[in-house]
């Protein structure tokens, strides 16, 4: 049995007109509302939020001296000086480049790399004769930008930086143990040392 519309031909395309200019209307409502609430309000809210809750980790986590902003606990910096603790190798951009986050992208089979871990393990394994060289003190992390190193690698500069510092190795070790952050509520993570503030206390301890 078919159906046939009671409706004059003016009448339905109005009615289909209607319904067209309603689903656009409603489509563009949609929009602005979620673009307000996602877009603007949502990230306006957390960010008060954080701000008010978290203000240091909101701020960037940035670590001042004198007044004048040195530097951020969540990125590293490069220490070459024999007075100070050395971070993980770093393939970002020139070196420690914040702008530039990144890793070698280089395959272990590659002879670049190898050369290159190989020289950093001989280098570090003649200042410390006999003692396995900790892994993270040779190898660049996916950012370039990590700012801890392992305990294990701490420790093992501290007889350099004793050296040079003319301090006793026991203070060195000492300043370590007060700087190690333990696994987040016992199981997250591993422990860690943040290489920025433990050389930051380093200066203080040799005033």
């Amino acid at each position: 049995m078919s159906t046939v519309s009671t409706l004059a031909p003016a009448a339905t395309a109005k009615a289909v007109s209607t319904a067209h200019h309603s689903i656009w209307m409603t489509s563009i409502r949609f929009t602005l509302v979620t673009a307000l609430l996602l877009g603007l309000g949502y990230p306006l809210l957390v960010t008060g939020l954080a701000g008010m809750i978290f203000p240091h980790q909101a701020g960037g986590s940035l670590i001042l001296k004198d007044g004048q902003v040195i530097g951020s606990e969540l990125l590293a910096q490069s220490f070459t000086s024999d007075r100070y603790f050395h971070p993980r190798p770093s393939a970002a951009g020139n070196g420690y480049d914040a702008t530039a986050s990144g890793g070698s992208n280089l395959a272990q089979s590659s002879k670049t790399l190898v050369t290159r871990i190989q020289g950093d393990i001989d280098k570090l394994a003649a200042q410390n004769p006999g003692k396995p060289v900790p892994i993270d003190l040779v190898t660049t992390s996916a950012s370039g930008l990590d700012p801890d190193i392992t305990p294990d690698a701490a420790i093992y500069q501290a007889s350099r930086v004793a050296k040079a510092r003319n301090l006793s190795e026991e203070s060195i070790r000492q300043l370590i143990e007060q700087h190690i952050t333990p696994r987040q509520l016992g199981l997250l993570g591993e422990p860690r040392v943040n290489v920025l503030q433990l050389n930051l206390d380093l200066d203080k301890l040799s005033k």
